[in-house]
């Protein structure tokens, strides 16, 4: 024990003594804080409905500002002027007559789009570059739409004020939710599942590049005769663990904290990630954590056979194609909490670091699937410990080729 605190005591002394891991800490925490604070300084009731009350002077009047301007030439004779203000508020509406003007006008830019009825149900778009998301087109074709029910219920003597109201009866329903809302629940599930994915990423290759530092300058022979290699190993996972944790902790922490501070100026807008419940909090946490030292191990493990960091990514590369299947899977099943696929990776240690919380966030889980999964993610835990720390003994020692992970199993077979 005394030996892998040791080992535990420098390898948290080198995460925390790193500016940039520092850096990075405090930057992003400090970023994600100020930028929730945003609403208290900067007028953002368009979205959040939430207004900013400023002082204006009293003789001041408003004055409608024109967003854009549209070209029309109404060849049909089926637009209703009236609607045009009504559908197009801000907007100001050039007649033209003719389609080579509207042409003309949109080819010299003078307007964003341009439109020329052909009849009661048709119509020509003209736009200069189309948009990747969004044209003029749906809008213009609901205003056609209004105004041949407009001229119908004219030419037939109809009141078109009570048959719109038809239309446009309000319905109120009270929507009771008895358990989970999983759409409310998606986004902030979607975003832990990529945090708990990049974390063992980007600290598993961390771990392995440490590992396999040592062994190609050496200094493990020195490392292995005054200590253990499986007080070497824990201590360097442990290590990046408890550092992963911090960082993690001390970001994630100052933007919840930040948010719930100013969710008021926000009108709960962000509530859909930012509001996360205390029971998938502790359940990411206690199942992140389980996780990241399940794979940490095995990355451990990895980076001890081979002698030089470039090899590393070869290494661990099956590994690392487990890790995105096991994020791939979880993400496309996150519409389906319930179903079996879901369900069975909840209990398997290699994804249920993170379909667990899902579940639990998304769906309806039993307290005692919660014990099973966890028990059965820390005794891999412990599995994937040992058998990791008889890799790195047997591999630190040996230098040259990559070492195969098949021919490292038969090896270790061989002694025991």
């Amino acid at each position: 024990m005394k030996k892998f605190l040791t080992v535990l005591q420098f390898e948290m002394k080198e995460y925390l003594s790193s500016k940039g891991f520092m850096l990075i800490t405090v930057l992003l925490a400090l970023v994600g804080a100020v930028a929730l604070c945003a609403p208290r300084f900067i007028d953002m009731s368009g979205y959040t409905g939430v207004q900013v009350v400023k002082e204006t002077a009293p003789e001041s009047e408003e004055v409608e500002e024109i967003e854009k301007k549209l070209y029309l030439y109404d060849k049909a004779g089926v637009i209703v002027p009236e609607l045009l203000a009504a559908f197009y508020p801000n907007t100001e509406w050039v007649m033209v007559e003719s389609e080579e003007a509207v042409k003309n006008a949109v080819d010299a830019q003078e307007t964003e789009e341009g439109y020329v009825t052909t009849s009661e149900s048709s119509y020509d778009y003209y736009v200069y570059n189309k948009a990747m998301y969004g044209d003029g087109t749906a809008l213009f074709e609901e205003l056609l739409r209004e105004c041949y029910r407009v001229r119908y219920c004219a030419e037939h003597q109809l009141d078109y004020a009570e048959i719109s109201g038809l239309y446009t009866i309000d319905i109120t329903g009270t929507e009771q939710i008895l358990n989970k809302d999983s759409s409310q629940n998606y986004w902030y599930s979607y975003a832990m599942v990529m945090i708990v994915f990049f974390l063992i990423m980007m600290y598993g290759q961390m771990i392995a590049v440490s590992v396999t530092n040592e062994k190609s300058n050496r200094a493990v022979e020195v490392l292995v005769t005054s200590t253990t290699s499986n007080s070497l190993l824990f201590g360097k996972v442990i290590a990046g663990a408890v550092g992963g944790l911090l960082q993690m902790g001390i970001i994630l922490g100052s933007i919840l904290i930040s948010y719930q501070c100013n969710r008021g100026v926000w009108g709960g807008k962000l509530d859909f990630v930012l509001n996360i419940p205390a029971e998938v909090l502790i359940t990411f946490a206690l199942f992140g954590l389980g996780g990241y030292l399940f794979y940490a191990f095995l990355f451990g493990a990895m980076g001890a056979l081979v002698s030089k960091t470039e090899d590393v990514s070869k290494s661990s590369g099956g590994l690392m194609m487990v890790i995105m299947i096991v994020y791939f899977i979880a993400l496309f099943q996150m519409t389906n909490v319930e179903g079996f696929a879901m369900k069975l990776l909840s209990f398997l240690p290699f994804s249920s670091y993170s379909t667990m919380f899902i579940r639990i966030a998304m769906g309806t889980v039993e307290v005692w699937e919660i014990v099973v999964s966890f028990a059965i993610l820390a005794a891999s835990i412990v599995g994937a410990g040992v058998f990791g720390a008889k890799i790195y003994r047997m591999g630190t020692l040996r230098y040259g080729n990559q070492i195969k992970l098949g021919a490292a199993i038969k090896s270790l077979r061989n002694e025991q």
